[in-house]
């Protein structure tokens, strides 16, 4: 592929380090990036933070982030990078530091991607000279960092056909939160506002439901422990819904390569060849990240910082959204490590519906998420066709038609 190498530094305009000091935080205003929004080359803002427009300046004072910029994280963790898209106003959080790529020098999508590269990982991973490993990006050893730089017209080709890849699973993961947000309006519209049992006892027709599913619903309220809720429904603990049962500690030096993903409380955090639960079920975070809740219809292996979902008495589809609607993420109720007391979850009330509305809402729901479980699969399969073409591009070990080859085959 005809490259050589540079050091980082010669191909940024800026490398600007973070300011040493803890935002203030807002509920609302500047977004400031945090390194937990970084993670696989990517900048996710499902879950923002904030702080006031004169800290938003004070932290903007030497560089403000633009588009097509990037931010790398210095420590906890090492290395994770992302760019910065159009329309973002942010400012960065602590232990990170802004990349402004030349652009007379370097495609800066192709940057993003080599600073992910093996290559430029283990650099970053190990301190040369001493072969001892690091937990802090020093400014020092970031600028010197050695990337590889092929012809100008390479890196528009790498860049392209990777970013091909990316920018699917970034839509595929658009479509599964849209698909989301109609199954939480739904909920959301029968489960707790009432809406069709309120049109019904007002004279009206339920908005975007047909006669037969309306005629499952009653149209008058009755008293209960939580106030006002459609006559014949009912009040039940949590515990009478579901079971919430411990997943299995399993050490690292356990897991093998396979196909049956490991879940901890932030997600799937690797892979195995042996499932502890063999049907669909809801993962919720116990340990660390309390409250996380992730949906998955294949075996699985839960670790023992999350509970995995039996349903008792609706289905897992409604679970889901039961689960989601209770405020898990804040009861935590240990000091040193953050945790979730099963038996407080499980005295938490719920409004319950006739068994026939809940059916209603698994028709409408079911196929709601087989598309999600599709399209995640989907992402799976593009991510380790791009994780599997990365170092090999910015190495010069494939030739780049076949690269090209590779991801149009991909995205057909």
């Amino acid at each position: 592929m005809g490259s050589d190498a540079r050091q980082l530094q010669t191909l940024c305009t800026l490398i600007v380090d973070c300011p040493h000091s803890t935002p203030a935080w807002t509920e609302s205003g500047f977004v400031v990036l945090r390194n937990q929004n970084i993670k696989n080359g990517r900048l996710d803002l499902s879950a923002p933070s904030f702080t006031d427009a004169e800290h938003f300046a004070h932290r903007n004072q030497r560089a403000k982030p633009m588009a097509g910029d990037l931010v790398i994280t210095r420590e906890a963790p090492m290395g994770d990078v992302c760019m910065i898209p159009e329309g973002l106003e942010c400012c960065l959080g602590q232990r990170q530091v802004l990349l402004r790529p030349n652009t007379a020098l370097v495609n800066p999508r192709f940057l993003h991607y080599a600073l992910q590269s093996s290559a430029v990982q283990q650099q970053i991973d190990w301190n040369e000279g001493t072969g001892s490993t690091v937990s802090n990006l020093r400014i020092p050893v970031l600028k010197s960092l050695e990337i590889p730089r092929p012809s100008r017209d390479a890196q528009e080709v790498i860049a392209n056909a990777l970013g091909a890849l990316d920018d699917r699973i970034d839509l595929l993961r658009q479509t599964n939160a849209t698909l989301e947000a109609i199954a939480q309006a739904l909920f959301k519209s029968w489960f707790v506002n009432f809406d069709p049992v309120y049109a019904k006892a007002e004279g009206r027709d339920p908005e975007a439901m047909d006669a037969a599913t309306a005629a499952l619903f009653p149209s008058e309220f009755e008293k209960s422990e939580l106030g006002l809720i459609p006559k014949g429904w009912s009040v039940e603990r949590l515990s009478d819904l579901v079971e919430l049962t411990y997943g299995k500690a399993l050490k690292a030096s356990d897991r093998v390569a396979g196909g049956i993903p490991v879940y901890g409380s932030g997600g799937v955090t690797g892979w195995h060849d042996v499932a502890l639960v063999t049907e669909p079920t809801i993962i919720v975070g116990r340990k660390g990240s309390v409250g996380t809740i992730y949906w998955e219809d294949r075996p699985c292996h839960p670790i023992d910082t999350v509970f995995f979902v039996r349903p008792k008495a609706m289905p897992l589809t409604l679970c889901l959204q039961v689960l989601r609607s209770l405020g898990l993420e804040k009861m935590n109720t240990d000091a040193a490590v953050p945790g979730l007391n099963r038996e407080n979850a499980y005295r938490l009330e719920v409004v319950v519906a006739s068994t026939d509305v809940n059916d209603a809402w698994h028709e409408i729901a079911e196929p709601i998420y087989v598309a999600m479980s599709n399209n995640s699969r989907r992402c799976e399969g593009l991510s380790q066709l791009r994780d599997a073409l990365l170092p090999r591009l910015i190495s010069g070990k494939l030739r780049l038609p076949e690269s090209v080859d590779a991801a149009e085959e991909a995205l057909a």
